[in-house]
């Protein structure tokens, strides 16, 4: 079922779908750890049979290629199905807790439940993969949702509307399609989970709205992600995968570099290399390549260029790229250094194909400048040097990090993803979003007579002796 809505929203009709949703979730919560996997491998297949409808429908939203579609969005939520399947028995299972002496003639385990009726609602920058890989996890843990995908990418949007219906019922899993009015009205439906991707303004709304229901709520958000280039690095081998996970989806992506510091004596090096690759990965006419997508429409493309105009109207230097187009909603993979600390580019996630550089001598100062902002969803280090790495992991704080890569650990099913404050609170993938979508039941079972029983009133001399025993001893 998808509920299509061109804001004039229809509240009367998201109450009867989250009413459908939430008479039905104790049935859904009932489902077998088979009859889960069996739903993810129908969602999976479904995904599947529209790989070429889904890479039209990203090429219509924004020139995304084709291949950076297989990659990044239907093998990240075709990986993702393919984990949880292996490993939803063993989430799903008893999870046994020792017995202290004090509990002898017990047992106690925690059992995983499904939290119920959630919302999901998915950002425009990777539309599918944020959308339905959410729902991996909500399905896998047994609940019902709703996922509310971004307005901004309809060709996309209509793709995931098309897969869901293929393989769930409306009470099971729905799509509601529209825009921020939309997105109010289901927020003040009484979820038992909100999870939501986007950015740490809208987050803070998210979580406003999730607190009259006292929601529990998944914020991956986003911030400045610093990388942090030593005198150490593998200069090349740190520019080829800077330049992919910078400038991969036109720059907008909350987890790639966000600005850059480079030791000084590598500057000048880093920047040749950088403008050699940049050629190697789109050529020499980046708009004529066809593994270069565009900001995904005039809005963010004039919020990019106003951020580019500011730094060199402050005095930054472009050092490489910086062509604009806005018929077609493109910026030219960019390089820019000598930006000033109060520029919006160094103030703003920027989210767009612009990457600051700042030059730096002691790893000090990259500290203390990453530590006088919000913590960053991602930090990146790029170092042969031990000490460094560790220095700068110890005495800093983000919400994941690279070591001589950047991006990747996105994509690792094994490692939880998300941020920590500013940039998102709770984590997910694997088994980390089957906890998100889950409580934590404890249950205590007592089998023989317990310690307690002996201890009850009338409290008696030789009692109170048990008691200081117990306290000093056990």
């Amino acid at each position: 079922m998808t509920t299509q809505i061109n804001d004039s929203v229809n509240r009367a009709a998201l109450r009867r779908l989250f009413d459908t949703q939430r008479q039905h979730q104790y049935e859904v919560a009932r489902t077998t750890a088979a009859e889960r996997i069996a739903k993810l491998k129908q969602l999976r297949e479904a995904i599947l049979q529209r790989r070429e409808a889904i890479q039209e429908a990203m090429y219509a939203d924004f020139k995304k290629p084709a291949a950076e579609v297989d990659l990044t969005e239907i093998y990240a939520i075709t990986t993702e199905i393919k984990h949880t399947s292996r490993h939803l028995r063993r989430w799903m299972a008893r999870h046994k807790v020792g017995t202290p002496l004090p509990f002898l003639g017990s047992r106690s385990w925690v059992h995983y439940e499904p939290k119920g009726v959630c919302l999901i609602i998915s950002p425009w920058n990777f539309p599918m993969q944020l959308a339905l890989g959410p729902l991996v996890s909500a399905i896998a843990a047994g609940n019902t949702a709703i996922v509310k995908p971004s307005e901004h990418t309809p060709h996309t949007s209509a793709v995931v509307r098309e897969i869901v219906e293929a393989v769930f019922l409306p009470e099971e899993v729905s799509v509601v399609e529209g825009a921020v009015e939309t997105a109010t009205a289901l927020l003040e439906l009484p979820f038992n989970h909100i999870f939501f991707t986007g950015a740490p303004a809208i987050g803070k709304i998210v979580m406003k709205a999730a607190a009259k229901n006292l929601a529990s709520v998944t914020l991956e958000l986003g911030g400045k992600s610093p990388t942090i280039v030593d005198e150490t690095a593998d200069l090349k081998t740190a520019v080829r995968r800077i330049a992919w996970g910078k400038f991969l989806n036109s720059g907008q992506i909350c987890i790639a570099p966000d600005y850059l510091f480079v030791h000084e004596s590598r500057k000048e090096e880093f920047v040749q290399l950088m403008a050699g690759q940049l050629r190697a990965l789109y050529g020499e006419d980046v708009a004529a390549s066809d593994a270069y997508n565009r900001m995904v429409n005039n809005r963010h493309f004039e919020r990019v260029q106003a951020y580019l105009e500011d730094a060199t109207a402050k005095g930054a230097t472009v050092e490489i790229g910086g062509k604009l187009e806005a018929t077609e909603d493109y910026i030219e993979p960019t390089v820019v250094s000598n930006v000033p600390d109060d520029a919006q580019l160094m103030q703003e996630e920027i989210f767009g194909p612009v990457l600051p550089i700042r030059t730096f001598r002691d790893v000090q100062e990259t500290i203390d400048f990453i530590n006088a902002k919000e913590k960053p969803l991602a930090l990146y280090i790029y170092s042969k040097r031990k000490r460094n790495i560790q220095r700068i992991i110890q005495d800093t704080r983000a919400g994941g990090t690279c070591i001589n890569n950047n991006d990747i650990h996105f994509m690792q099913p094994n490692l939880p993803f998300g941020g920590s404050n500013n940039s998102g609170i709770g984590k997910s993938h694997g088994w980390y979003g089957f906890e998100a979508f889950s409580n934590a039941r404890a249950i205590y079972q007592q089998h023989l007579p317990g310690s307690l029983e002996i201890l009850m009133p009338p409290y008696t001399k030789l009692k109170q002796r048990i008691i200081d025993f117990t306290i000093k001893w056990l």
